[in-house]
């Protein structure tokens, strides 16, 4: 059986998506920019792509900045709110230990730049505590950075009450919603928010597209310089047919949510069950406040790049985190800062689940693994140590 089970890290394109992007590539192939009538359709198309984006997600139009994904947006953001932050005297940001690399390694380039950067903690749960922001939130902060969902254990922060706190306190707000987005309800009316972040290849649309969300009035300066497109914010032509392929994604995921998430969290609880059985494990993240479709584990006592490798022989398609990150051997930053060890924190799998995902594959991965488990175990120093009494058991 193949089970494809890393939809966290790519989902597969939705049909609907791939035959809008045919569609509008053969028939809307005019640059948007351009005067003549060809140009024009399209800029049609674009406009109109747009506003259907801005109205899923409580936005206006003219507040839906097109861009390559989710890097590219976070990327904009920081650096716009910082650039606007740095000019009024304001240099501190605030953020959390949890944050895609998109955000860390932004971060990390602005502390070069003479900024001050709080990385909030999070809790075993992974979702950080509201009072810890209102604690850091001063005079001299220029931006709070709170991921939507976090891309590793699927843990949920409550932006909703962090962006009030922000917005009473009048500093700028941007929430990386890359994981979100397609995945659950999303307001930015509701989140108080001035940038969101999404990209179109989490939720069945193409890769090499996604969207900034930036609030009426919010600094937002170019990170492309080159041409006068989207509003002279973001250089470069508009990838029009991708656009319009992530616009019918978008819909076709929201207008099937409710009845998609009631599905898709049925079988992940199954699976957390079913798994939760292999001794010495845990699930990380809280088992509630979390995506429908995520689960995300730890084996203690075994390797997660042998166990991804002995898995995916048996057809299994699963990643032990970030994607972003799969070549590094170093554990996973979410993991280490809900509290694993290094030596637990290798031992990771996450499994993230879509629409397709079926009862039978949830059956055949709550087989196969736990035989995997076992067979990494049985040949493993460390684990024979454990057994042994020379090692001390943490899960």
């Amino acid at each position: 059986m193949q089970v494809y089970a890393d939809n966290a890290a790519t989902a597969k394109p939705k049909k609907a998506a791939l035959e809008e992007y045919t569609r509008v590539a053969e028939e809307f192939f005019g640059n948007p920019s351009s005067l003549h009538s060809a140009g024009q359709r399209a800029k049609e198309v674009l406009t109109d792509c747009r506003g259907r984006i801005a109205n899923l997600l409580g936005a206006e139009e003219n507040e839906i900045i097109f861009t390559s994904g989710g890097s590219e947006s976070d990327n904009q953001a920081i650096e716009s709110a910082a650039k606007f932050g740095r000019a009024k005297g304001k240099t501190k940001i605030i953020s959390t230990a949890i944050e895609h690399h998109a955000v860390l390694h932004t971060l990390e380039k602005l502390k070069k730049e003479g900024f001050e950067i709080v990385l909030l903690p999070v809790g075993t749960d992974g979702i950080v505590k509201l009072e810890d922001v209102k604690k850091e939130v001063d005079e001299k902060t220029c931006l709070v950075s709170v991921m939507l969902a976090n891309n590793e254990i699927g843990t949920i922060q409550p932006v909703e009450e962090i962006g009030k706190i922000c917005k009473e306190r009048k500093v700028l707000f941007h929430t990386d919603a890359v994981q979100a987005v397609g995945h659950m309800k999303v307001d930015v009316k509701a989140l108080s928010c001035d940038y969101l972040a999404l990209s179109a290849h989490k939720f069945g649309g193409p890769r090499g597209v996604g969207a900034l969300y930036v609030r009426k009035g919010a600094p937002l300066y170019p990170l492309i310089e080159g041409g006068a497109q989207e509003k002279g914010k973001r250089a470069g032509t508009e990838n029009l047919p991708a656009v319009a392929a992530m616009t019918v994604a978008l819909e076709d995921s929201l207008a099937h949510l409710e009845e998609t998430n009631k599905r898709v969290t049925a079988l992940r609880d199954k699976l957390i069950a079913n798994l939760k059985k292999i001794p010495h494990s845990a699930l990380n993240g809280d088992p509630v406040k979390r995506l429908g479709g995520n689960v995300s584990f730890c084996f203690e006592g075994i390797e997660g790049e042998s166990l991804l490798l002995l898995i995916d022989d048996k057809g299994i398609c699963a990643s032990s985190g970030s994607a972003c990150t799969s070549g590094s051997l170093d554990p996973s930053h979410v993991l280490l800062a809900i509290g694993r060890v290094h030596d637990v924190a290798h031992g990771s799998l996450r499994l993230s689940l879509s629409e397709e995902t079926t009862e039978e594959e949830i059956d055949y991965m709550s087989r196969e693994i736990p035989k995997v488990v076992e067979y990494l175990r049985s040949i493993s120093p460390v684990w024979r140590d454990l057994q042994e009494g020379k090692r001390t058991y943490i899960l």
